[in-house]
């Protein structure tokens, strides 16, 4: 069981770490350091409200004991000691209240200096926090960019690849039926094979088209021969030679009379 609990929570961890996104949980803990200095701040208003109040009432409480003073002299200068006294008494009673909310007005002040204090650390940490905050999240997001890019890049390469081999692959077919292709017709020419069209031609004519081939080629062969040495051929000279003959004939066959003489 406690295997399973460990695998279950490893399992868990991975998936809470894909779907994390560190912006998020940065701009998260800014959001509550803000509403952890918000509360901060509403203590240190709080305090100075209070401070103020005690003020108000100290300033009242030391009116009414200048007040019961003044009243005393009085009295005690009209010949009402009786008078004065009460008013002496008073005036004590009212001392002793402004005593303690002295107290209360030092101790509030102090813990208004405290709070004021803890409030401007607290900002000084929140601005520092925000700065690296923005400073990490800019840096993820580059990375993730950077990131995207290389997969992208790297699945073009991929596909490329791919391509490539189709490529390949169309080429080594196309070769290979060029070369059966070329295979029938040696075949074919050689008579191994059986041409099915119905226009094959018989034994006989086969050969004298290949004994007519084969004079084609050899006069061919003379005539460059011929052109290479620079001079005309056997056969033009012999016909060049036969013109000139048969034109002496007829030349003696067309004045007899010189012969007769």
């Amino acid at each position: 069981m406690k295997r399973m609990g460990m695998i279950f929570r490893a399992k868990a961890n991975k998936a809470l770490d894909r779907a994390e996104d560190p912006r998020e949980t940065l701009d998260y803990s800014y959001q509550k350091q803000l509403e952890l200095l918000q509360k901060v701040r509403r203590g240190v208003a709080d305090v100075a409200t209070s401070r103020k109040r005690l003020e108000l009432q100290l300033n009242q409480l030391q009116g009414q004991s200048a007040k019961l003073e003044d009243q005393g002299r009085k009295a005690l200068a009209l010949g009402r000691e009786d008078l004065a006294r009460e008013a002496l008494s008073r005036r004590a009673a009212l001392q002793q209240q402004v005593s303690d909310l002295e107290v209360q007005h030092q101790t509030l002040q102090g813990e208004e200096e405290k709070l004021t204090l803890a409030a401007q650390r607290l900002q000084a940490k929140v601005d520092a926090f925000r700065t690296r905050k923005e400073t990490i999240k800019a840096t993820y997001t580059a990375a993730q960019a950077q990131t995207r890019i290389a997969e992208s890049f790297s699945g073009i390469s991929e596909e490329m690849s791919d391509v490539g081999l189709a490529i390949q692959r169309a080429e080594d077919k196309t070769a290979q039926l060029q070369a059966r292709a070329g295979a029938i017709d040696e075949l074919l020419a050689s008579g191994a094979l059986d041409d099915q069209s119905g226009l094959a031609k018989d034994d006989i004519q086969a050969e004298l088209d290949r004994l007519s081939g084969g004079t084609d080629v050899e006069l061919e062969l003379q005539r460059m021969k011929a052109e290479l040495a620079g001079g005309p051929s056997a056969q033009q000279q012999a016909i060049e030679g036969g013109a000139a003959g048969t034109g002496q004939q007829n030349q003696q066959q067309s004045h007899p009379r010189f012969d007769k003489q």
